[in-house]
Parts: C-alpha cells; structure tokens; sequence
C-alpha cells in the first residue's frame, strides 16, 4: 500500500461486525434519515408531511453559557453591599460593555464600573459571594431534513424520520459533517489521481475524482469552495495535514473543517470501485446529500452519499412497500470482500476457503478465519470478523 498504509490502519485496527452487508452501493433503495435535536424542543413537522433536503424538522433553544463576574471585588465593596450598587437589576437583559454596577467614589470622583463580559441576562447577584452571573443570551440549534423525502414517524420533541426513495453510496472512512450540494465528476476515471486542475469552478459542489487526491488538488477545491470531495483513497500524511492532527477512527464528523472528504475504498493509493464509479456518475448533476461521519466500532455509521428522487411527491406516493427486501447476504466462498483491518486494510479480494476449525492468529485468540486472494493476487488468510462483504 502507498504513502499513509501504516497510519491510521495500522494505529488503530479497524473492526467490523461479521456476516452483516457490506457497504451499500445501490441505484434504488429506500432510506431512512433519523433526524434528532441534541436535546428536548419543538417539532415542526407532521406525519405524512413531504420535506425537502432544507426543511426545517426541529429547533430548540439551548442555554447560554453562564460567566461569572467577581462585581464586589472589583468595585472593593463588601459582598453584601453588591445589591445598592447594581445598575441592572437580576433578570434584566445586558448588552456586551454595558455598565451593570457601580460606586459613585469620593465626591463624585474616583467611580468604580462593572460591566458585563457577553451580551445577555443578569442572572444573579450572590450577596454571600459578591459574584454577579450573566447567562449568554440562548443559541437557536435546528435539525434540518437532509434529504428531500417524506416524514414517516415524528419523535416526540427530538425530531423525525424522513423517508425517501433514490441512490445510496456508503464510503469506508470521511471527515466533515453534512453537506449538500450539486454532483460534479472531476476525474476522468476510477483510477487517475485528481489533480488541482481539475477543481475550478466547482462552488457549492459535490466534487467526484477517482483513485485519490493530492494534497494540492484537496486545497484547491476548498479554495474553490467545494462542499464535499468523494475520492477512493488518501495518504495519511494528506489527511492529516487537511484535518491538521492526527485523527482517530472511534467517530468523525465534528471536525473542523471547509470540506467534507469521504473515501470509499480505503488509505493509500487504491482506484475507486468500478460500480461506484458508474453510479456516481450517472447521477451528475443531481442534487446529493452527503455526510462524512463515520465510527467504526460498536455501532456502526458509514459516511454517505444519497441522491433521492426528483418529485418527493412521487416518493411520497410509492413508499417504503414498493422496495423489495434486501436478501441477507452471508460470507461464502466467492464472496467480494474488503479487508478492514491491517496489514491489508482495504484491499479487495474474493474468499477462496473457509476452513471449519478455529485458527490461532498473531493475538493468539482462536477464531475463524477466511483465506482471500486479494485483487493483487496475494493469497493470504484474516480473520472473519476482519472482512467486510461487499454488497451487491
């Protein structure tokens, strides 16, 4: 494996739950979008209702952050005597600078201000400590829709489930949260490297490239204003300098960053699987919905790329019974596979034999095991719960 193949693999030894599907690669699926506040507030949607991507499905308003002012001291008074030299009384709202205490000194002279640190409430003026407190004034926090769809089921004051039909593409590992915008293909193939060439004109974007992306052409799309950038692989030492540390893979997704980056094969140097490839492209010039929020162990959320359909309404109409079970999809000799642990983390191979008997590997734990022959032709032996099908 290329630059980075011992780095965030290596470090932290991805696991995945065996036997289950892989990631999900389909034209027509139906999704579910659990869209919840981070606390209690108002829901403002109705069972049935048809959304779009933007609409607002709940908000709240979160307390303000409490700042304490040590008044008494600073206006070298007794603590008790805070109340007769207050300007503002409890309850009262401040602007940020604004006089909220004062003495009148000698004669007129010598005044003693307190004001208030942040724009907000006086909360409290303690006569046992002299220390008035000033709540910041409430932050509006909302949950939009994501994806246009329907509202199949409301969670009472957390927020709903939005429901709709269309194009699903689960990566492997992303940073960034969500983001919406135009889909746009910038490489040629699945296998060329983007370049920095390749990203002008690309605003509000949902940039597609191939095999990877230098870094180089990851600063020139967020110059260029991109939303998110949808590669097959990275190096380490790329994302990391994109992030700026070195970052874990327990959950992404609350990164600072311009951009969100979601890789669907692996670290590295690997080309973009043909059938995403084909999907992604397909669908250009379609809104999509993206978000790179990935963890990787007990609970599993894979990054995503979902393109719904045109007409909600008509989404709205077929729903969830016009979608065909997805068949339970269990490891078997022939099966695709990506291994999701090192040495070979993100290697593609088929499975070739799965012997009975436990194996004893390097942790010298006894468990089943598959032998793969890897794309590249190496043949080699991981343990089960280390692969991840690849759906089909």
């Amino acid at each position: 494996m290329a630059e980075g193949s011992g780095g965030i693999a290596g470090r932290h030894g991805l696991m995945a739950v065996a036997y289950t599907p892989g990631l999900r690669v389909t034209a027509d699926a139906v999704v579910r979008q659990e869209r919840r506040l981070p606390m209690r507030g108002e829901v403002l949607v109705h069972g049935g209702d048809v959304v779009e991507a933007e609409t607002v499905v709940a908000r709240a308003e979160m307390p303000g952050d409490l700042h304490t002012v040590r008044a008494a001291e600073m206006l070298r008074v007794e603590p008790q005597e805070l109340a007769s030299h207050l300007v503002k009384d409890p309850g009262e709202a401040v602007d940020v600078g604004e006089v909220i205490a004062r003495t009148q000194g000698l004669w007129g002279l010598f005044k003693s201000e307190v004001r208030s640190p942040v724009a907000g409430v006086l909360e409290e003026a303690s006569a046992a400590s002299g220390h008035v407190r000033v709540r910041e004034r409430p932050r509006r926090v909302q949950v939009e829709a994501h994806i246009g769809g329907r509202v199949a089921e409301i969670i009472e004051s957390e927020g709903a489930v939005i429901e709709a039909r269309g194009a699903v593409v689960q990566g492997i590992f992303g940073v960034g949260g969500e983001r919406r915008g135009i889909l746009r293909v910038a490489a040629q193939g699945p296998e060329e490297v983007l370049r920095a060439g390749a990203t002008a004109d690309c605003e509000g974007c949902v940039l597609i490239g191939g095999a990877g992306a230098d870094g180089d052409a990851i600063a020139a799309a967020v110059e260029a204003k991109a939303a998110a950038l949808v590669i097959g692989a990275v190096g380490d030492k790329t994302l990391r300098e994109y992030v700026g540390y070195d970052i874990g893979v327990a959950i992404t997704g609350e990164e600072e960053v311009p951009m969100t980056l979601i890789l669907t094969e692996g670290f590295g140097e690997l080309p973009m699987a043909g059938r995403t490839w084909e999907l992604l492209r397909s669908l250009e010039g379609k809104l999509a919905s993206v978000n790179g929020a990935t963890q990787i162990r007990a609970g599993v959320i894979r990054p995503e790329i979902i393109v719904t359909r045109e007409s909600q309404h008509e989404a709205a109409q077929e729903g969830a019974a016009a979608q065909p079970a997805e068949a339970e999809q269990v490891l078997v000799v022939g099966s695709r596979i990506r291994v999701i642990r090192a040495p070979h983390f993100g290697a593609l191979g088929e499975v070739t034999a799965l012997p009975a008997e436990l194996t004893e590997i390097e942790t010298e734990s006894r468990v089943r095991v598959a032998m793969v022959r890897l794309d590249s032709g190496e043949e080699v032996r991981a343990p089960r719960a280390n692969l991840e099908l690849i759906q089909e």
